[in-house]
């Protein structure tokens, strides 16, 4: 059996949140993080542009918050359903989020998800530094991270399930064989393979299991 791959986003797709305004509710900057994560989101900045903008706001938070915002963060309705039904199958499952790796980690670990790629926040003497660590995970490096999981896997990135909500994920969802967008921005409807705009996250497997045997972006 052909292996297959799915790669989701996190924030808003596979969680109902977004981390950065959790963790922006703290330094008292949430209001002007979400505007910025709504323009971003709608492809309106530039995904590394407004990280940046977004992450200075939190300079002086105590690393702390990341614990804090782990037990807050809930999986979105049907997200371990769907994750759990295609591992099973002998899918992998992996994770690339233009969030921080701080909070994907665990996540993926609760999921038994080991592919993840996420960016990191700068800490020092306990404190967020308002800078993030690493390589920026924007739209251009979500792709390159489904292209190396498939060729880890021996696959064609065809043979791959890309899943997101922002504009973000459009360069991955284009680079996989099918793209689902999930109560996605406008944008990213118009530009998926799919539309899936429903309360749980496990509708998507009605969408995979009606597509071709090798997956194919030929469902538009």
């Amino acid at each position: 059996m052909t292996r297959r791959l799915i790669v989701l986003d996190v924030d808003s797709t596979l969680i109902t949140s977004e981390v950065i305004e959790m963790i922006a509710a703290r330094a008292g900057t949430e209001a002007e993080v979400a505007a910025v994560t709504e323009a971003a989101m709608r492809g309106e900045i530039d995904f590394g542009e407004s990280l940046t903008q977004r992450v200075a706001t939190l300079a002086g938070v105590p690393e702390s918050v990341f614990e804090d915002v782990l037990a807050e963060v809930e999986f979105t309705p049907g997200a371990e359903t769907l994750i759990s039904t295609l591992q099973q199958r002998g899918w992998t499952a992996a994770l690339v989020s233009g969030g921080f790796e701080e909070i994907v980690a665990p996540l993926a670990a609760r999921l038994g998800i080991t592919h993840f790629r996420a960016n990191g926040l700068e800490v020092r003497d306990g404190v967020l530094t308002g800078r993030t660590r690493g390589p920026i995970i924007d739209r251009a490096a979500k792709a390159v991270a489904l292209r190396e999981y498939a060729a880890e896997l021996g696959i064609a990135p065809a043979d791959a399930v890309a899943v997101g909500d922002g504009a973000n994920d459009l360069d991955m969802m284009g680079a996989a064989g099918l793209g689902i967008a999930f109560n996605a921005k406008p944008v990213v409807q118009e530009q998926a393979d799919v539309a899936l705009n429903e309360p749980r996250l496990d509708a998507a497997l009605a969408i995979i299991d009606a597509a071709p045997a090798h997956i194919t972006a030929n469902l538009k």
